[in-house]
This record gives C-alpha cells, sequence and structure tokens, in this order.
C-alpha cells in the first residue's frame, strides 16, 4: 500500500472502524501511522515553568493494515471527465 502524509483513510479495525481521518505523520520502518482525531488516548503532562501540566488527549499510531485509503474527490473528477468530439 502505498500511504503517504496528507492521505484520506478509513479505520477498518477497532474502537475507531468506520471512521475516516487525515494521515498526519507515518513511520515506514515500522509499519504505522496517526491519523488526526483517531485513536486518541490520555497523556498525563508534568508542569513545567513553560507550560502548563495536566492531562490531554493526542493521537496514537494505527498499524497500516488496518487502514484503507479513501479516493480524494479530484482523482473521481479526472476519472469522470469526457473529452469533447
Amino acid at each position: 500500500m502505498h500511504l503517504k502524509k496528507g492521505n484520506l483513510v478509513k479505520i477498518l479495525t477497532g474502537k475507531d472502524k468506520n471512521k475516516s481521518g487525515e494521515i498526519i505523520e507515518l513511520i515506514k520502518k515500522h509499519n504505522k501511522a496517526k491519523v488526526k482525531g483517531i485513536n486518541l488516548v490520555k497523556k498525563h503532562l508534568k508542569a513545567t515553568k513553560e507550560k502548563k501540566g495536566g492531562i490531554i488527549s493526542k493521537e496514537n499510531f494505527i498499524h497500516l493494515s488496518n487502514l484503507a485509503l479513501q479516493e480524494t474527490n479530484k482523482k473521481i473528477e479526472k476519472k469522470k471527465k469526457v473529452a469533447k468530439k
């Protein structure tokens, strides 16, 4: 599967099944990707001088075998165009 940053994908399995989102980070070596708004986990942060501490939600990685590429509207529009005679 040829996925890259910015592709729209659909989740096939897990708690976010049938949801879709955009790939924001990809690790090809481990076959994993982060999808915007999908597979959210709680992260506890310690307070520092610059940042306030607390509990935040962030995306976690998903294995590429659990993703399916969705065609974008641009690709569909190009296929539908017919040459004039």
